[in-house]
């Protein structure tokens, strides 16, 4: 019997499943954790939902859609009589579809295996073109096909699609593929657009054809788990919130970085670069959940609406708070340069590395240097969050202390953890840098932490909108970047050069000094704990 979550629970209700739980605790259950809520706490639902993919041949769908749709369905989490259909333009027999779906579903385990074929069964596939009606009422007869025994049928299209085609595969759907006995959701993928103007343009086309409660326009970073943790510690601890603001925070670093180059995506990559691939949308969703006023509720549109109200405090960023960079060969000439990269022009002035500086004119934030920074070809990967407080007035010891530090590790090693200073065991007086830390592998090592996509996708069929993004947020997103990005182009700024595998341009320590980020004069590196 398929389970879904609930959105809320009365009293007697919630009794009930924390009987439930308790059971589910004995040494013959599993309880499993999935996106900070037990699977007990579900309703059962019989709804016959049909989730159709497109782009169900390319990289998208078999490395993220499918292997998410699986993990839901292993988990008990997909609706009963849910059938899944793949669309794209590749021929592919239903058998080297299942293959596609299977080699990328990773980590199985020898028990998963039968869960593996009973999944592939409700997979089938469809071969057509995006802009041809003949094509999406093939598609059309397919699901209805499948759902010839429910007179309640609800869809999710998943557009797994280069942008080129959503207005063509949006209106194909509207047109031939609405369904007119149930509920109908449109899921988009990033690029939401080049700039405002393209945007806007995409944005006023599918509006045409689709409302904006049907439309989920997915940032995957909102369906990562230590992002919706930033609600959580913002708003659950006094502590926290009564020293979130300019008068204890000196500084804020939203930090992405990669150890990979393009490797052979490079053309791909060139027409967009670092800030519209990473910054413009999943670093300033991280952000915009960083800096918000604290919403009337958890309701979706309460939640979107402070986002919106935050990053329409924010001023288009000026060409003097930016720092690019374009990386070249290795130190030992063992890694390509960005222009070795095959389809990479080679007088491109694309950056793959940017350090740029927002402020918030509020009065939370004003005066806040908020410095995102976001690369690949560097030192490591990790994406973090590092959120730096104000010294401590009137100093009384030797050496001076360090700035208390809350870094909030996105991935990988999810942790929150906070820079303090500590006594050094003994008999003297000397402070140094220590931290009390919260390394979730090491807290919550019995928990399941779900891939974003699995919990986006959940999501939708849920209707919940928190964790997508409304069209009013997407325009101010794009008001911020949008005149430097107009700005880069007209005036063919060079971006610094840096070697594959260094932290970044050398400029790079000197530009986030500029805004009041120190770095302490005790050395200090945090690592995860072994506590597995």
């Amino acid at each position: 019997m398929s389970r879904w979550i609930s959105t809320s629970c009365d009293g007697l209700a919630w009794q009930r499943k924390q009987q439930q739980m308790e059971e589910a605790t004995s040494p013959t259950a599993e309880l499993v954790s999935f996106a900070g809520r037990e699977m007990d706490n579900v309703m059962r639902v019989s709804a016959n939902t049909t989730i159709v993919v497109l782009g169900a041949s390319g990289d998208l769908a078999k490395k993220k859609t499918f292997p998410a749709l699986f993990g839901l369905f292993k988990n008990n989490f997909l609706p009963e009589n849910t059938q899944i259909v793949g669309y794209a333009r590749s021929k592919l027999s239903n058998e080297e579809f299942h293959d596609r779906i299977t080699s990328h579903i990773k980590n199985l385990k020898s028990e998963d295996k039968s869960k593996v074929s009973e999944f592939l069964k409700k997979c089938i596939y469809v071969a057509g073109q995006y802009d041809k009606d003949e094509d999406w009422k093939m598609l059309n007869s397919k699901i209805e096909e499948l759902e010839q025994r429910s007179s309640v049928v609800h869809r999710v299209f998943y557009m797994a699609l280069p942008p080129t085609v959503y207005i063509s595969s949006a209106t194909g759907l509207k047109k031939c593929c609405y369904s007119t006995k149930g509920s109908n959701r449109l899921v988009i993928e990033k690029p939401f657009g080049h700039d405002l103007e393209s945007s806007q343009e995409l944005g006023e086309a599918i509006g045409k054809l689709w409302s904006e409660e049907e439309i989920y326009r997915i940032d995957h970073y909102l369906g990562k788990d230590m992002v919706k943790n930033i609600m959580i510690l913002r708003f659950a601890n006094i502590f926290f919130g009564a020293t979130w603001n300019r008068d204890y925070i000196s500084n804020i670093q939203i930090t992405f970085k990669e150890a990979i180059g393009t490797e052979g995506r490079g053309g791909y990559f060139d027409e967009f670069g670092i800030i519209r691939d990473v910054m413009q949308n999943h670093l300033m969703q991280v952000l915009s959940v960083l800096t918000m006023e604290k919403p009337m509720s958890l309701d979706a549109e309460d939640t979107r609406d402070e986002k919106v109200k935050v990053l329409r405090s924010i001023p288009p960023i000026e060409l003097k708070d930016v720092l690019l960079g374009q990386y070249g060969k290795s130190e030992d000439g063992s890694k390509p340069g960005y222009k070795d990269d095959e389809g990479v022009p080679k007088d491109s002035r694309t950056p793959t590395f940017a350090a740029c500086v927002l402020f918030c004119n509020n009065e939370r934030w004003e005066g806040v240097p908020i410095i995102m920074k976001a690369g690949k070809a560097l030192n490591e990967s990790k994406v973090e969050i590092r959120v730096q407080f104000k010294d401590v007035p009137g100093n009384i010891f030797n050496p001076r202390p360090v700035r208390n530090e809350l870094v909030i590790r996105i991935q990988p090693d999810e942790a929150v953890y906070q820079k303090i200073m500590n006594k050094l065991p003994g008999l003297s007086m000397i402070p140094v840098v220590s931290e009390l830390d919260l390394t979730y592998k090491a807290r919550y090592s019995n928990n399941k932490i779900p891939d974003a996509y699995e919990a986006l996708i959940l999501d939708v069929m849920r209707g919940d909108h928190a964790n997508f993004v409304r069209d009013d947020e997407l325009d101010a997103a794009w008001k911020i970047f949008t005149p430097l990005l107009h700005k880069l182009e007209r005036e063919k700024i060079q971006p610094k050069p840096y070697k594959f595998g260094t932290r970044g341009p050398d400029e790079l320590n000197d530009f986030v000094a500029r805004y009041g980020y120190t770095r302490g004069s005790q050395e200090y590196k945090w690592s995860p704990p072994n506590r597995l």
